[in-house]
């Protein structure tokens, strides 16, 4: 029975998970629970901008560096003085890492977090991932894409732009001055 089978595969996962220290582990038994979690699952967004202030920095590493990643933000976010909330899609390597103001002063928040996120960057690098997992590159990660891309890969990029939009009337400044 396919059910079956999914359930002892959702134990083995749970069990493997508890072991890290993960809190609470819910199975949606019925619809409506299954209803009731993506409720969660799609309030998160919500809570945490009810929270604080925040930047979300979107990510996404093999799958198998999941645990990596997210203990390498919480241990960054020691470092430099800032929380997170990070939620995502485990089924595609995607963390979205959300970094709440909270008690931060001015220069923390416009100043030295940008040296933390440079380093989440050059970790989700190292782990074999880059900086955008859905939302694409844009203003946020804009001064970032020298850590996952080199002068010649930049290049290559600004000499597409420059033949698609000559006129540079295409998202002026979004990616490229």
């Amino acid at each position: 029975n396919y059910t079956e089978v999914l359930m002892q595969e959702m134990e083995g996962i749970a069990a493997v998970v508890a072991e890290f220290d993960c809190g609470d582990i819910l199975f949606a038994e019925d619809h409506q629970q299954k209803e009731e979690l993506w409720k969660l699952r799609r309030r998160v967004a919500e809570a945490v901008k009810a929270n604080s202030v925040y930047k979300e920095e979107d990510t996404v590493v093999p799958r198998a560096e999941l645990p990596a990643l997210l203990k390498g933000v919480k241990d960054i976010g020691k470092k430099y003085g800032f929380h997170s909330v990070c939620y995502g899609h485990a089924g595609d390597g995607n963390l979205h890492v959300n970094i709440i103001r909270g008690e931060l002063s001015e220069e923390q928040w416009n100043g030295t977090l940008k040296t933390g996120i440079r380093e989440i960057f050059e970790l989700v690098k190292q782990l074999g991932g880059t900086i955008s997992g859905e939302h694409g590159i844009g203003l946020v990660q804009k001064s970032y894409m020298d850590v996952i891309f080199d002068d010649q890969h930049l290049q290559i990029m600004k000499q597409i732009k420059q033949v698609f939009d000559p006129s540079n009337i295409l998202n002026r400044g979004k990616i490229f001055d």
